[in-house]
């Protein structure tokens, strides 16, 4: 089903800026205005790729049926004469191939499809232990994959989703940002893709011309203004991941503001004035301009509440949770075996035990446990050189349960600031503005 809302606030004379969200299951539009404010919200859905584990890959083309179905919905709500600019984020790690046109030489591979194996060896074996490459989940191991399957095809470009999106918006093919480059073993630190690639059977001229996210790509295809009813002067402007343009959307700007996200597992980022690798413990850093997003991510999360219950029975569970009167449970809530972040252990397994009888008291012990796992990445990341923590920003389908952000106060010691909007594609929205204020 289709999505729209508004906002009454905004100027819209002072020029239109678009962030468009690719996710899982569908797409997201942003309209704001100079002054940064929302004017209008639409969303689509798209069919969810198959899971025939551990391959998972989706036609492209949906993606951009569904790109042109939110653009076209935002005409009943801006005025589409003063759109300036247009920024994409995408799923981390999701890739293609195309041909010279960058038409698409099959599905792509989705950001978790981890079919990769045996090319994750190969690159294991030449990679620092700092890249990002390293896994069968990574960009360049899919490439590897990829190379290989269409070794009969003439391929003239590998690109990440919001790549794609951006080239058929712009007509410029072959060209992406730092933040999705990463897991395909660009060098941000160098800016450069390094000298270990000459190790591995990489087509070079398959790699993207590297940019900033924010750096202007051209103007809009004539024919696709045309089709999207948007101005021919439209710039288009590379964008990122949805994981980084999720952070720019909180509002978290100065060194030491961080992000958790309380989703299916716990992911938490903080700004620093310094990149901080340190594989061993699931750290990794992406760039933002002269700064750096530092962070890692746990296993520990919604997908361990959802284990025990079902959405309904947390909701009215809720509702009676004593933050003020802690569980001493003292549990490391893992859904399965293996952890990644803060404890880098495959074969960690989770303490939940013992089982209190009341229901209320477990899922409270278990919120407890997940605090405490927050507050360990932090300190870790903090013991590793990232900066103190000025403030703590929430995302997720936890950030609105006002008894775990209670819950967590108690173990993180820090002030949590609201967070200015949840959706990726104001964030990339932002990007656009960003760069168009220049």
């Amino acid at each position: 089903m289709d999505v729209s809302s508004t906002s009454p606030s905004g100027d819209q004379n002072n020029g239109i800026y678009i962030g468009l969200d690719l996710g899982t299951s569908g797409c997201r539009a942003v309209a704001i205005d100079a002054q940064q404010q929302v004017i209008a919200e639409t969303a689509h859905p798209f069919p969810i790729p198959a899971e025939r584990q551990p391959s998972l890959q989706q036609d492209p083309w949906q993606w951009w049926d569904c790109i042109k179905e939110v653009v076209l919905l935002l005409e009943d709500y801006i005025d589409t004469t003063q759109v300036r600019a247009i920024a994409v984020d995408g799923t981390s790690s999701t890739l293609l191939l195309t041909d010279r046109n960058c038409q698409p030489l099959d599905s792509a591979l989705m950001y978790h499809d981890a079919r990769s194996i045996s090319e994750a060896a190969q690159i294991a074996q030449v990679a620092p232990a700092n890249s990002g490459a390293h896994g069968a989940t990574s960009s360049l191991a899919k490439l590897l994959n990829l190379q290989h399957q269409h070794h009969q095809q003439p391929i003239y470009h590998a690109m990440h989703q919001s790549d794609w999106i951006t080239s058929l918006l712009s007509g410029q093919c072959g060209i992406s940002d730092e933040n999705n480059c990463l897991k395909l073993g660009y060098d941000v630190v160098n800016r450069c893709w390094p000298d270990w690639f000459d190790q591995l059977p990489i087509n070079r001229q398959l790699l993207p011309r590297v940019v900033q996210p924010g750096t202007p790509i051209g103007t809009i295809q004539a024919n696709i203004a045309i089709e999207l009813g948007l101005p021919q002067s439209t710039q288009i402007i590379s964008g990122t991941t949805d994981g980084v343009a999720a952070f720019l959307a909180t509002g978290a700007t100065e060194i030491g503001d961080a992000v958790t996200s309380l989703g299916s597992t716990l992911v938490i980022k903080v700004l620093s004035d310094t990149p901080i690798y340190a594989p061993e413990f699931g750290v990794y850093s992406h760039r933002l301009g002269n700064r750096w997003l530092v962070g890692g991510a746990s296993n520990c999360g919604g997908s361990t509440l959802l284990k025990y219950f079902n959405r309904q029975q947390l909701d009215q569970m809720t509702k009676d949770l004593k933050p003020d009167l802690p569980t001493g449970l003292n549990y490391y809530p893992l859904p399965a075996n293996g952890e990644r972040f803060p404890i880098s252990d495959p074969d960690k397994k989770p303490e939940l035990s013992p089982r209190p009888e009341d229901d209320t008291i477990f899922f409270q012990a278990i919120l407890e446990g997940i605090a405490a796992v927050e507050a360990q990445g932090y300190a870790l990341l903090n013991t590793l050189g990232a900066p103190m923590l000025n403030s703590i920003r929430t995302l997720g389908g936890g950030a609105n349960n006002l008894a775990w952000k209670q819950i967590r106060s108690g173990y993180l010691k820090t002030s949590f600031q609201e967070t200015r909007h949840l959706q990726a594609a104001y964030g990339t929205a932002l990007l656009a503005l960003k760069q168009n204020q220049h």
